[in-house]
């Protein structure tokens, strides 16, 4: 998940299936939306859809409107841009960082579902904000998330993290088309296997209690998960996620996870990462320490120093461990000697801290920070279901 939720004009979501290798040409993107429209978003008649997206992808978003329309369904388009995000920033006065988004708040009130193509070609876009004005810019959009979760609004987000831009190739170490064709074939990944793998999951963490998470880096880290409630990311909002409503009503593209929210206080340990981007730059080492539940140390190996500043600038809450995020996609593999780092791919372990309403969990705070641990060995009561990155299939 792409930092679980962030409200972006108004919310999150997208997807998309049957794309060649390097994403969606011209003739084929109105297969995509009809694909985005009937069975991701699962759009019905007279529904009010938010479509949100940049220039970039501008034909597929329209197609998506049409598909809409299609169905008896009202489509409204929205667009963004890095040039537009930036400048809705530093050439706004800071005394109306606290203020309400009235308008996000509006459209939260009577939309039925967003569909969002991930906008943003440059990771270090407001590295030179002050982290205050943007903790308080958050803080101010909060309202608008959860009453989306409160409405069950239909959230599909495409993107998740792994949007193949230039930027974002070259911060892995691989090439632009290696990006995208890992992308693509995670956005196509069988989804009624996703959904099986998916559920198995989900039924031996309902089943469990104790989680422990090992690996050769230093990683030991145990927390509880007993009656917690476990949700997944399968690539498609099914009539039961409907009813079910809140978290179940979202999904990340490429999709692939099954995540939990601990029971409180109940972290325990240490949790290593060799590879962590922060605003575009690699962080080597990140080494998170936890003590009943919240974190009491953030040290590494390389240049910390910007992460740590945003860390102190959110409010409390921050130091909370928020979730467990577990990936099942086997489509999406990382590239060996790459610095690749995601939330899907099968066998990755992702935990975090902050803000976790994404996740079915209780923490607001407008901020959160999710580490990805590669090969990793998780085991829930004894049981191993991740051995050193593989997620085994039984």
């Amino acid at each position: 998940m792409n930092t679980a939720c962030t409200v972006v004009g108004i919310g999150v979501v997208g997807i998309a299936l049957g794309l060649a290798p390097l994403g969606p040409t011209p003739a084929e993107t109105a297969k995509v939306a009809k694909t985005i429209v009937n069975k991701s978003a699962n759009i019905r008649p007279n529904e009010l859809v938010l479509i949100n997206g940049g220039p970039r992808d501008q034909q597929l978003l329209e197609d998506i409107a049409v598909e809409v329309r299609k169905l008896g369904a009202h489509p409204l388009i929205t667009f963004e841009s890095d040039r537009l995000m930036r400048r809705l920033v530093v050439d706004v006065p800071e005394r109306f960082d606290t203020q309400e988004a009235a308008f996000a708040m509006q459209l939260a009130e009577i939309v039925d579902a967003i569909l969002t193509v991930e906008v943003g070609e440059d990771p270090m876009l407001l590295a030179d904000v002050d982290p205050q004005r943007l903790m308080r810019r958050a803080k101010a959009d909060e309202a608008v998330y959860k009453k989306l979760l409160e409405r069950n609004v239909i959230q599909t987000h495409l993107g998740n993290g792994l949007y193949p831009t230039t930027a974002r190739a070259k911060q892995f170490g691989i090439s632009k088309d290696k990006l995208a064709e890992i992308f693509w074939d995670g956005v196509n990944a069988d989804s009624k296997k996703l959904q099986a793998t998916g559920q198995r999951v989900k039924r031996t963490l309902i089943s469990g209690r104790r989680v422990r998470i090992t690996a050769p880096n230093g990683t030991d880290l145990k927390l509880d998960i007993a009656r917690r409630p476990v949700f997944v990311s399968d690539g498609v909002i099914s009539n039961e996620d409907r009813y079910a409503g809140g978290p179940a009503c979202q999904v990340w593209l490429p999709a692939g996870e099954v995540y939990v929210t601990p029971v409180p206080a109940t972290a325990q340990g240490t949790f290593v990462v060799d590879t962590f981007f922060y605003q575009g730059k690699l962080i080597e080492g990140l080494k998170l320490v936890f003590a009943n539940g919240k974190l009491t140390s953030m040290t590494a190996k390389g240049d910390i120093r910007p992460l740590k500043k945003a860390y102190d600038a959110a409010p409390p809450g921050r130091e909370i461990f928020a979730a467990l995020d577990i990936g099942i996609n086997p489509e999406v593999k990382v590239p060996a000697g790459s610095r690749m780092v995601t939330w899907m791919a099968a066998g990755t372990i992702s935990v975090g801290i902050g803000g976790n309403t994404w996740a079915g969990g209780d923490n607001e705070a407008p901020f959160n920070l999710y580490a990805h641990l590669t090969d990793g060995t998780l085991q829930i009561d004894g049981r191993t279901l991740i051995e050193q990155g593989e997620l085994r299939s039984k």
